[in-house]
């Protein structure tokens, strides 16, 4: 067996970023952004007033002025000519200021009688202008890669691009292997259970933006296995969950060598997920994730994202935390164990059930305890590292 740092090291390698393609910036939410995009204009592209108030000049500025109103700016409707000395304009937030040397007095501030003005006593050092590329310039850059947010679609917007090159969405199909699985709205036969395996990874796939692809279940034959691994041809990668251990059925590895497959690895030193298969069938990367529920979700947080993040170009690799351990937990063995846990106010506390089957619990958990193999016992009020879920 391997190290889980080993494993993900050799999953990593078996994948390369994707090429990029052109998308509309109505439809890039989500994506990863591949290549650096550039202001077209400068925002804003004139000095623009933050307030509602009265444009005037800054000598004017002055406690007690008087001043006249000669005119008015909107947003989308500059005031056209000069601003004599003594006088002002009425102005709205994101209108043009008339010239440079002005201070914006807000409307509150004043006293109007008729088209006259009179400032208060006490002035504000402010002058409520919003200056000329203070957001940001022509040239400036939106750095790639980035899974782009609202907030960089607004603000790519904002730049005037209306397309942005993204990575192209990895195509994964998922395959779910045994004689005893039937999909969701099946009623089961005796001794058989409900596929959820290929749902919860389809649903970590797109969450991560690929594209997934749930292909029949393979039955514990290999014809059947041969057939569906034949519909998985044009996709980028190739994820089966089950039949990667070492029963009479279990056929995955089997046929997938019969296939071409060049085995990076098979079994790791953790749990849940020690018969964890990787490699390559015609240079498109396998990933061979156990049929226990629970094994195959941690194994995907572990190998399946991370992998998915080098197809796209970002890092999606988990970043472990700290935290306080809440109660006392046993040494380890040979294997780095992932426990389900909670963690709240900096403390974790792990579930005593830690059956890789129990989807409730995994459904309950937001975090995986780390616990390194060969690992003594732990009290209560040691930090340990977590992973968040």
């Amino acid at each position: 067996m391997i190290s889980v740092e080993e494993a993900r090291a050799r999953v990593l390698a078996l994948a390369k970023p994707l090429a990029g393609e052109l998308v509309p910036l109505r439809h890039a939410r989500g994506r990863v952004m591949v290549t650096d995009a550039i202001a077209r204009l400068t925002q804003p592209p004139f000095a623009a007033s933050a307030m509602d108030g009265y444009w005037l000049a800054a000598s004017d500025h002055q406690p007690g002025a008087r001043l006249d109103v000669i005119g008015e700016a909107g947003a989308g409707h500059p005031f056209s000519g000069d601003v004599p000395a003594g006088a002002c304009i009425r102005i709205f937030t994101g209108a043009p200021v008339p010239t440079s040397g002005g201070v914006v007095v807000l409307q509150e501030t004043v006293t109007r009688a008729g088209e006259t003005i009179t400032l208060a006593q006490q002035l504000s050092a402010n002058d409520n202008i919003r200056p000329e590329g203070q957001d940001f310039r022509q040239g400036d850059t939106l750095r790639a890669p980035r899974v782009l947010t609202p907030r960089d679609i607004g603000l790519l917007a904002a730049m005037n691009v209306a397309q942005v090159e993204v990575a192209r969405r990895p195509v994964v199909a998922v395959i779910a292997t045994g004689d005893e699985l039937v999909m969701p709205g099946e009623t089961p036969a005796e001794g058989q259970i409900i596929c959820s395996n290929s749902y919860a990874l389809a649903a970590m796939i797109e969450a991560n933006g690929a594209e997934a692809r749930i292909l029949p279940i393979a039955r514990d034959s290999e014809a059947s296995l041969r057939l569906v691994f034949d519909l998985a041809k044009t996709a980028d990668l190739i994820v089966t969950s089950g039949g990667a251990s070492v029963g009479d059925h279990d056929l995955v590895g089997k046929v997938a060598a019969d296939l071409g497959l060049e085995r990076a690895f098979w079994k790791i030193a953790m749990r849940p997920g020690k018969p964890l298969m990787a490699g390559q069938i015609d240079g498109v990367p396998m990933l061979g994730l156990p049929g226990n529920p629970v094994s195959a979700l941690v194994c995907a947080e572990l190998f399946l994202k991370p992998l998915l993040g080098v197809m796209l170009g970002v890092d999606l690799s988990p970043v472990p935390m700290t935290a306080t351990l809440g109660e006392d937990v046993g040494p380890t063995g040979p294997r780095t164990h992932y426990m389900r846990a909670q963690v709240s106010a900096g403390v974790i506390r792990p579930y005593r059930n830690q059956d890789s089957a129990l989807l409730g619990i995994m459904t309950e958990a937001n975090a995986l305890l780390i616990r390194e193999k060969d690992d003594v016992a732990r009290e209560a009020g040691e930090t340990l590292h977590y992973l968040p879920l």
